[in-house]
């Protein structure tokens, strides 16, 4: 329950305008300013109880308590390391980072590049934060986290070893900017060994909120140097990297100084007179903050010696900055990724910005987690979004890129889990769908459709992006792990450069409830000899005694699964039948639940496809819409978690007070709500009554 609660919690907050950059969400509950007023009141400095300076803050692996890597360290502020720390010291530089003891060069890169944007900088390092006015031991870092944006508190206790910082510091030693945000968001993914191991356009996302694409270079574009010119000049973030074919291979270092499998931030694109001509160079940064490039165009090689003092940039120092030519460049790395940003992430008024849509989801185990296309008779649970394309750029088509994000995979790798394979497949909606939105399609349109488009992989990276080109019309996306029922939580988002609307497409929440009602007068003469042999003395049946005949009565059958009816399932039909709300049930009543469990019966077996006596959760939806139920994809997860075994089934018991609790809940809200408004208003007293029923 206080998941669901979370989850209302969540929708409600986005409604009301939390979770933007301006009005952050306060990550843990911990609000800033309050915790850094208290301590100066106090005279103390702040420690913070949620990331505290302790071994599980380190890893849980490598660097987990017992291990090696963590022998020896200890947690200092940055007064103790140095007699005058800075936290910013002549604005943020890329010689701010230099990489320490931890494999995030990926978020090191992204950090650097994040230096090069004044405005997306401010966003995630807010100002007005010193080791002298208003000193506390207390810092606070936004970053965007699948759709919104959190304000995370950290104290300034950082891991030490033999007197120097563990993780990233400045090549000065004195600045300490970069060691907080890289703890604050350690503490975002719960250890800072969770860092270990990423992508750079994971780091670039969660500074700006953007969308990144990633480009392979041995089959780049022919027009990949203006993009990246582009990119630079509209303010996106960039990165590029080589791979590697071994494990040996990682982070090795080339014989002209170049490291494989190490992420490189993308800082420059520039054109130069060179020799009569123009050359194409471009500019990275080794996080390292040292071991450079020493082919062509590298620092001080004689390639500059040809080119006008005005177009020569300061490419002399060993900061890990480095040009080479774009042709080398081409040669010599594997990829680049782009991260394109958002349009309040942009004040130049000289770049346009694309247009954004962004929705939550998550993958159930038997009941949205249907896996990809290779699985056709699961592939149609999975959750269904439409998209429509109205206009038209100057090329054909409408350019958009959808990204897939799954959410807090690296959190749950102290658990054993790591990043789910994910991909998404999109459909053009037939004529006869368009416009159509309570509608989650089943599996004969999947079987009857081709997909029209497709992520460029499955793959087991946090998000999958790719960008296409389509026509005005309406498109189906189906987002999906790879393999059927892997639980995930996911963000689908769609930039688009030009006009476009997503929606979530999904069945209504809504029920056909036809009135059964048998009357005492009504009732057969054999069935009210029957019920005057069950039902004693009091001429009532009670939920005991209701138990005991449908257990009786369900024994006999062969065809069908049950471990008999619980009190609490009896408990729910006599709440749903007892008119006059002394707990039993008289004769008529009686006779109207023995006519809704026949029908449910009915419904049942005809469901029943291989004729195993249980329905799988496969098989409910279709079944609950035979019953007059039609629930969305949030619903459905919760009924499948409440009432399935662990092997996905559903036995007859299970399902008939599903369907029983379901009609209860329908009616009272109904009955509660007689104007149709949708919406009921409920004191605390009657809050408590309806949750009891």
């Amino acid at each position: 329950m206080s998941g669901m609660a979370s989850t209302l919690a969540q929708k409600r907050a986005r409604a009301a305008g939390f979770g933007t950059n301006q009005n952050a969400n306060k990550y843990l509950n911990q609000d800033f300013e309050a915790l850094r007023s208290q301590c100066l009141s106090q005279g103390q400095l702040f420690c913070d109880p949620y990331f505290p300076a302790a071994p599980e803050s380190l890893g849980f692996r490598e660097l987990g308590p017992h291990s090696s890597k963590t022998r020896g360290v200890q947690w200092q502020r940055p007064g103790e390391l140095c007699s005058s720390p800075q936290f910013i010291t002549g604005g943020a530089t890329r010689t701010d980072i230099c990489q320490g003891a931890l494999g995030d060069c990926w978020l090191l890169a992204a950090i650097a590049s994040l230096t090069l944007n004044e405005d997306v900088m401010a966003r995630v390092v807010p100002s007005n934060q010193d080791f002298e006015s208003n000193y506390a031991g207390i810092f606070h870092f936004q970053f965007w986290q699948f759709g919104d944006w959190v304000d995370v508190v950290i104290d300034d206790r950082l891991p030490v070893r033999n007197g120097e910082l563990l993780f990233v510091h400045s090549e000065e030693g004195s600045e300490f900017w970069s060691a907080l945000l890289e703890k604050a968001y350690a503490k975002v993914n719960g250890s800072y060994e969770a860092l270990s191991g990423g992508s750079t356009t994971e780091g670039f996302e969660d500074f700006t909120g953007g969308i990144a694409e990633q480009y392979e270079l041995r089959r780049a574009p022919d027009d990949m140097f203006q993009i990246i010119q582009k990119a630079l000049a509209s303010g996106a973030l960039l990165g590029c990297s080589i791979d590697i074919t071994s494990a040996a291979d990682s982070e090795a270092i080339t014989r002209q100084k170049l490291v494989k499998g190490h992420a490189y931030s993308l800082t420059g694109a520039v054109e130069v007179n060179y020799r009569g001509g123009l050359t194409k160079l471009v500019r990275m940064r080794n996080p390292w903050g040292q071991v450079e490039w020493t082919g062509a165009w590298s620092d001080g090689s004689h390639e500059w010696d040809s080119v006008d003092p005005s177009e020569r940039p300061n490419a002399s120092i060993e900061d890990g900055e480095f040009w080479m030519s774009f042709s080398e460049f081409l040669q010599q790395y594997s990829r680049v990724e782009i991260c394109t940003l958002t349009p309040d992430a942009i004040t130049s008024d000289k770049v346009k910005p694309w247009g954004v849509t962004n929705f939550h989801g998550t993958w159930r185990k038997g009941s949205t987690a249907g896996g990809c296309r290779n699985h056709p008779y699961t592939f149609w649970m999975n959750p269904q979004f439409v998209i429509k394309v109205e206009d038209e750029d100057e090329d054909p088509g409408c350019s958009l890129v959808v990204g897939l994000i799954q959410k807090n995979r690296r959190r749950l790798r102290k658990e054993g889990q790591d990043m789910h394979t994910i991909g998404y497949a999109i459909y053009e909606v037939p004529s006869e769908f368009e416009g159509q939105r309570n509608l989650h399609l089943d599996k004969n349109f999947f079987l009857r459709h081709a997909q029209k488009a497709r992520s460029e992989t499955f793959i087991n990276l946090r998000e999958v992006s790719t960008r296409f080109s389509l026509p005005p019309g309406e498109y189906l996306i189906v987002p999906s792990t790879f393999e059927p029922n892997k639980d995930g939580d996911f963000c689908l988002r769609v930039f688009s450069e030009k006009q476009t609307k997503t929606e979530r497409c999904d069945d209504p929440i809504d029920a056909q409830l036809k009135d059964e009602t048998v009357s005492d007068s009504e009732v057969e003469e054999g069935f009210r000899n029957l019920f005057l042999k069950l039902a004693g003395n009091d001429m009532e049946i009670s939920a005991a005694e209701l138990g005991k005949i449908m257990n009786k009565v369900v024994a006999k059958r062969t065809d069908i699964k049950t471990d008999g009816f619980s009190m609490t399932t009896c408990r729910t039909f006599v709440n749903l039948m007892d008119d006059t709300g002394n707990g039993k049930l008289g004769l008529g009543e009686f006779a109207t639940l023995w006519k809704k469990v026949q029908k449910y019966m009915d419904i049942y077996k005809e469901n029943d496809r291989d004729g195993s006596g249980n329905i799988s959760t496969t098989e409910l939806r279709g079944a609950l819409s035979r019953a007059g139920f039609t629930l969305d994809d949030t619903i459905f997860q919760i009924l499948v978690a409440r009432n399935a075994d662990p092997d996905l089934n559903i036995d007859f018991d299970d399902f008939v007070g599903c369907l029983m609790r379901l009609e209860l809940m329908f009616r009272v809200f109904r009955k509660m709500d007689p104007k149709e408004t949708g919406f009921l208003e409920l004191d605390f007293e009657n809050w408590l009554y309806l949750t009891m029923i």
